[in-house]
């Protein structure tokens, strides 16, 4: 009797709050997943304009006068001003509330990308998109801090399944939407297919963000100068890499300015973070052992994904004559797999280990990459779709277990910090990524080049044959003059050596970055088991 009536009582109390209304500890309120989906579309806009532009590139720069070496400001701005403001606006939140700081950036962000529709100028072009990517840069680290801070540990990973959709989808789907959008509805579109999902982003965080008071009173004791040196070292570190290639790097003088200002700012800037009390970012935290490899294994990730994202379009466009829609065609296979497996890494994350779950999907991503090793003339968009596939599942399997991984066991104080460090390195791998592989692609063909063109002599009887042949084919094809004819041939054979090198050192660019995916999974071996998700409540 006093035992079942014990059980009955414990029984009552237990179903109790539950009768008051009262939420178990790791149920999430709607509201809250609202403010999770909106928060990520807002990031999934702002990781899409990377990279929306890049197939329509030639045509916007024909629209408004950009020359060829001068084009790619249009993206380069953008991603200076985004990667400038992504480790400030966690502080930037708390000086004017998450609500009212959100919302001003995504009217902002609408505001400037219908204005770079009606650039007329480059000039124009480089104002508006920085403005653009100052606005939307602040909706990728606060995306995933409303992760970390709303959400019970027990439900970070559908959060950042949701996330991993903007992260690694995003980047995939943007040169397929551009192109599209470039060849059926003109340039303008581009920007302005913006507009719809910005309208409902907006709606989704009005409706369900609540209004904290702002605290003004920070601003006072902001890191001033924190923010100065950052802004300044990641600014020219990032145009460094970006105009490098174009200037021959270190043979330019403006080059070698940014390196030194760049290297002598971010020095500046990590020292200030380690000894001032009131310091913008939590440096520390790259101390603990499983957010440091993470984060490594998360610049190899942004470095592979973004610069394949480079280097295929440039190989398809360059050797295979494909425009931006076919382009988009091809790269779909990166983006549409993903959607059909996103929603599954949430369960398989319950009942496997996240360290192997990142770990095979970084040995799918070397093995996708494998597969379009063997680059010829018969080897274009048909042939890249299984190492697409490959690559597809491999960035799923990567994005959040290896973001569960880094955030476990972050306090909620130092929540801002490790989104902006998480993210920032995320998008700089991106960037050194494209840098990287455009330099090592041009000497490599140069490399190729020379040892192909070594072998093409005039002494050589199979050069002396192939020459004969081409120049009979053009004398049969309407040429009259013999020496025209000759060399005719001769060029022929030029374009024939240069297209082999460069195919050459494609498959080159492949091994490189596949080697670095394989830094990424050593890096993975080393993390230690998270502690396990509790169903505490972090945050509202």
């Amino acid at each position: 009797m006093t035992q079942q009536a014990a059980l009955r009582a414990d029984s009552t109390r237990q179903a109790a709050p539950q009768r008051e209304g009262v939420l178990p500890a790791d149920a999430v309120p709607f509201k809250t997943w609202v403010a999770v989906c909106g928060a990520c579309l807002g990031a999934f806009l702002a990781i899409l304009n990377i990279q929306i532009v890049s197939s329509s590139l030639a045509d916007i720069q024909g629209a408004i006068g950009a020359g060829i070496d001068d084009g790619g400001w249009i993206t380069t701005s953008y991603l200076v001003a985004e990667i400038i403001v992504i480790p400030i606006s966690g502080w930037l939140a708390r000086v004017f509330s998450l609500r009212y700081y959100l919302l001003t950036n995504i009217a902002l962000f609408l505001i400037f990308t219908v204005g770079c529709a009606f650039t007329s100028n480059l000039g124009e072009m480089i104002v508006v998109r920085a403005l653009q990517g100052f606005s939307g840069g602040v909706l990728i680290p606060l995306a995933f801090s409303i992760i970390m801070t709303r959400l019970p540990p027990s439900k970070h990973p559908t959060g950042l399944a949701i996330y991993s959709v903007s992260a690694v989808f995003a980047p995939a789907i943007g040169p397929v939407i551009g192109g599209y959008c470039n060849e059926n509805f003109g340039w303008q579109a581009v920007f302005m297919v913006n507009v719809l999902p910005g309208l409902l982003m907006f709606g989704l965080l009005w409706f369900s963000l609540d209004s904290d008071p702002p605290q003004l009173k920070l601003l006072r004791q902001g890191d001033w100068s924190g923010i100065l040196f950052m802004a300044v070292g990641l600014g020219c570190l990032e145009t460094f890499l970006e105009e490098g290639e174009k200037d021959d790097w270190f043979g330019s003088t403006f080059i070698a300015r940014l390196a030194i200002i760049s290297t002598v700012s971010l020095l500046a800037f990590l020292v200030l973070q380690l000894v001032k009390k009131n310091h913008l970012l939590e440096i520390r935290l790259l101390l603990r052992r499983n957010f440091s490899l993470a984060t490594i294994a998360n610049f190899v990730f942004g470095f592979s994904m973004f610069g394949w994202i480079f280097v295929v379009p440039l190989y398809l466009a360059r050797l295979q004559g494909y425009n931006a829609q076919q382009i988009g065609g091809v790269l779909i296979w990166i983006g549409l797999p993903q959607l059909a497996i996103l929603p599954f890494i949430p369960k398989l994350m319950k009942y496997v280990d996240s360290r192997r779950i990142v770990g095979v999907g970084f040995t799918l991503f070397i093995g996708g990459s494998l597969l379009a090793l063997n680059f010829s003339d018969d080897f274009s968009g048909p042939q890249f779709i299984w190492s697409s596939v490959v690559r597809a599942l491999g960035q799923s399997l990567v994005m959040a277990p290896l973001s569960a991984i880094a955030i476990a066991g972050i306090e909620r104080e130092y929540a801002p910090s490790a989104s902006a460090l998480f993210n920032m390195i995320r998008n700089l791998g991106g960037a050194i990524g494209i840098a990287a592989l455009q330099t090592f692609l041009t000497i490599r063909e140069q490399y190729h080049s020379d040892i192909i063109t070594s072998q093409v002599s005039l002494l050589n009887s199979e050069t002396r044959r192939r020459l004969a042949i081409l120049q009979d084919r053009f004398m049969a094809h309407g040429v009259t003059d013999t020496a025209l004819a000759h060399h005719e041939a001769v060029v022929a054979i030029g374009r024939i050596v240069r297209r082999q090198a460069s195919m050459l050192a494609y498959s080159d660019t492949i091994i490189f970055q596949s080697v670095l995916l394989g830094i990424g999974l050593l890096s993975v071996l080393g993390l230690k088991k998270a502690a396990p998700a509790t169903s505490g409540r972090q945050g509202r």
